[in-house]
């Protein structure tokens, strides 16, 4: 959350595109249970994907979790062992740092599992929204 909304004070270039400062971010507890479960699936799972595979999009998981939102996004990564990594991660990504650089949403949660067994081993899922 710390991170986030570090970033999210700051004006940023996105792969060309520049974003001003904006508003911090609120945490959510319904998207964290869309977070975490979504981070869950695949590192249980061993897959990497917005969409889950039962073929539900990033919206849905969020609707299914009681968020009733009016513009909703999603960051994923994989491999990536701690907060600073995924961050920087992210932000080098034109439009994993849109959306955190996104004036349209107002509240996040993220979660983070690890599965040695897995390809990837920590799974990360970032839900972004705003509620109606």
């Amino acid at each position: 959350m710390i991170r986030i909304n570090q970033a999210r004070a700051i004006a940023r270039n996105c792969g060309g595109t520049s974003y001003p400062a904006v508003a911090a971010l609120g945490w959510n507890s319904k998207l964290f249970d869309a977070a975490a479960a979504h981070a869950l699936d695949m590192a249980s799972n061993n897959y990497f994907s917005h969409d889950s595979r039962d073929g539900r999009s990033f919206s849905d998981r969020i609707t299914a979790a009681g968020y009733t939102w009016s513009t909703a996004g999603e960051n994923i990564a994989a491999g990536y062992a701690n907060t600073e990594g995924v961050m920087q991660g992210w932000l080098e990504s034109p439009g994993h740092c849109a959306n955190i650089m996104s004036g349209n949403f107002t509240e996040v949660a993220v979660s983070c599992v690890r599965n040695g067994n897995a390809a990837y081993r920590y799974y990360w899922a970032m839900e972004l929204a705003r509620p109606r």
